[in-house]
């Protein structure tokens, strides 16, 4: 019953924040200067009654609390509305763009998984010029920006060494993977690096705490000891920067793809923005919210099967 009490207060919590963040946006591209008739017109003359006819038919003649009542009222029911641009519905040229972003994310977590998190153990139960090397690479990798990773990448593996493709996002599972190597990397590292040092941190504080050094007087193997008291307890701040981490993957991933043009949905939403394209605008920040307000609520809820104590404090 706690556990259900929890995830309604999320979903209550979470419909709360998409509608405050969906006026926000809303009437942000309301306020912003320029008017989707002039993307539409492309610079071209038009009749007054042309333009009087795009704005009807758009809602755009109407006020912001109208045209924002009447977009709220269809994506109640299922409807995203359809795109000012491209003049299709926004579900259908979301879709494969979607797909792109969830495979572009879901690689570098995977990255980050592989690499930054057993980098960050091992520098925690290392101390000595390993550990020191590990940090000294993860404050480096920290301090660059993903475009300047993606730049970096590009020019030696793609450019001069020719291992992997420059843009694109390949047809099929083996060409995607292949594809998404350097994106994934160039996304990964920042965020890896983070994950490693704070890993190290959560690690080595466990091996200082009492209760491993009253295990370790025992007798206790070092490897049952790593593994039943200092991984587990350590592992809470790990997830929870895990979970924050997907969530900046998420953010990140808009600038990777216009570096690799991974026609996702980060690459897709700055062209809206420009285009003032709202129903796109407002579905893809709706999604990206969601995915973000989802894994934390599921980061909150692997705290209970990783400590008891939360579980029973619960049900208390």
């Amino acid at each position: 019953m706690s556990a259900l009490r929890f995830v309604a207060g999320r979903l209550a919590g979470l419909v709360a924040t998409l509608l405050i963040v969906s006026f926000l946006v809303y009437g942000a591209l309301f306020l912003a200067p320029g008017s989707p008739i002039a993307y539409l017109t492309r610079g071209r003359t038009t009749s007054p009654q042309d333009v009087a006819a795009i704005q009807a038919q758009y809602h755009l003649d109407k006020p912001f609390l109208v045209q924002y009542w009447l977009w709220l009222k269809g994506a109640l029911h299922g409807d995203l509305g359809r795109s000012i641009i491209y003049r299709q519905d926004v579900t259908g040229l979301l879709g494969e763009r979607a797909v792109n972003t969830c495979f572009l994310v879901v690689a570098a977590a995977a990255v980050i998984l592989v690499v930054g998190l057993p980098l960050g153990v091992l520098a925690g139960l290392r101390p000595g010029w390993l550990d020191r090397g590990i940090l000294l690479g993860a404050t480096g990798a920290m301090a660059v920006p993903a475009f300047v990773a993606a730049v970096v990448l590009v020019s030696v593996f793609a450019v001069q060494l020719r291992w992997f493709p420059v843009f694109g996002q390949g047809q099929g599972l083996g060409p995607r993977i292949h594809h998404l190597i350097l994106p994934a990397a160039a996304l990964a590292l920042s965020f890896g690096a983070y994950v490693a040092r704070l890993t190290r941190a959560a690690v080595r504080a466990e091996l200082a705490s009492e209760h491993v050094q009253t295990a370790e007087s025992r007798g206790i193997p070092r490897a049952a000891l790593v593994r039943r008291h200092v991984l587990r307890n350590a592992s809470i701040p790990i997830v929870t920067v895990s979970g924050l981490t997907v969530g900046g993957l998420i953010a990140g991933a808009v600038v990777v793809e216009q570096a690799f043009q991974l026609n996702g949905l980060g690459s897709y939403l700055i062209a809206a923005v420009g285009q003032k394209d709202f129903p796109v605008v407002q579905a893809i920040t709706l999604l990206f919210v969601t995915a973000f307000v989802v894994i934390n609520t599921l980061v909150d809820l692997s705290y209970v099967r990783l400590d008891p104590r939360l579980r029973q404090g619960a049900n208390r």
